[in-house]
């Protein structure tokens, strides 16, 4: 009796403990009273107006030191960078390094009918100043009788942008230089095959005068212009029209003409504008009496200390 006693004694304490167990596991600590009330859930207190935000969690020391070192690492890339820029100024003369190029826009320039932007239906339209707010000027260079290898190399190494229109009468000899400059990022655009007044031509001349000058280029630097100039400057609705039978999109013109020693100026305020195109030459010292290198200092120097960059026209126009 007292065995069989205490083998149900023992069944009753194994029960228990089982019980005891499961609570545990429920999160209970023992035996469930009676059900009493709920507590109540806590609410965030809502931010109160200006409090400062809460303090971000320390990060670990080992995070903290990559963090200190990426900063410095880049602190160091820029200084180094400025550094580099500032000693090839110098070694070409420059009185300060240009401007860094705003990044290329993600489209072109809607034109509309404003100042600096000449339009007529079915027509290329006429281009003096790209219309945009940024402080950017477009270098573009003509014709293309002066091959200076420093000049190319000048523009590359300062980071220098331009646009180049050229005659093939002038360049035929080697557009061997054309490519060279094209494959560094300058757009070889048309400015005609014999450079003769288009305005004085009737519109049969003209057009083989344009278009053979497009197939030319295509077939020498491998891609079809969009953007003609007609040589002096001068047109009419005859160089237009023929000018958009061969597929030129846009006539850019010009508002400043720069030489190595000056600046000449459409407009009586002689300063530059957002937009504005500046026109020059590949010439020499046969015809200057200084170096194509020379023209460049000479732009550079004044489009920077107006605090403008200079962009390439192809990629706004």
């Amino acid at each position: 009796m007292r065995g069989s006693q205490q083998s149900r004694g023992g069944a009753r304490t194994a029960l228990l403990a089982a019980v005891c167990l499961s609570a545990v596991v429920a999160g209970c600590a023992g035996p469930a009273g009676p059900a009493g009330p709920k507590a109540a859930p806590v609410k965030a207190e809502p931010a109160r107006a200006g409090a400062a935000p809460a303090a971000a969690p320390p990060l670990l020391p080992g995070l903290a030191r990559q963090e200190e070192e990426t900063s410095s690492e880049a602190v160091s890339r820029q200084e180094a960078n400025a550094r580099a820029a500032l000693e090839t100024a110098q070694r070409w003369g420059v009185d300060r390094p240009p401007l860094k190029a705003l990044p290329r826009p993600a489209t072109r320039a809607q034109l509309t009918p404003v100042q600096g932007v000449k339009l007529a239906e079915g027509r290329p339209p006429v281009v003096y100043r790209v219309p945009t707010d940024d402080k950017v000027v477009f270098l573009t260079v003509d014709d293309g009788a002066e091959k200076d290898p420093e000049f190319s190399r000048m523009a590359e190494e300062l980071g220098v942008p331009f646009s180049a229109f050229v005659s093939d009468y002038l360049v035929r000899e080697n557009y061997g230089y054309f490519r060279d400059m094209h494959a560094q990022g300058v757009e070889i655009n048309n400015h005609t095959i014999n450079h003769r007044n288009l305005k004085v031509l009737d519109y049969e001349t003209q057009r083989q005068e344009i278009c053979n000058q497009q197939d030319q280029l295509e077939q020498q630097i491998g891609v079809r212009p969009r953007l003609f100039r007609p040589p002096y400057g001068e047109y009419n609705d005859d160089t237009l029209r023929a000018a958009a039978s061969c597929g030129v999109e846009a006539v850019p013109l010009w508002n400043e003409e720069a030489f190595p020693d000056h600046m000449e100026w459409r407009y009586d305020d002689r300063q530059l504008h957002p937009g504005d195109i500046i026109l020059t030459h590949f010439r020499g010292p046969d015809i200057w009496k200084a170096t194509m290198p020379d023209l460049l200092r000479k732009v550079v120097n004044d489009v920077t200390a107006a605090g403008f960059t200079l962009g390439r026209l192809d990629d706004y126009l």
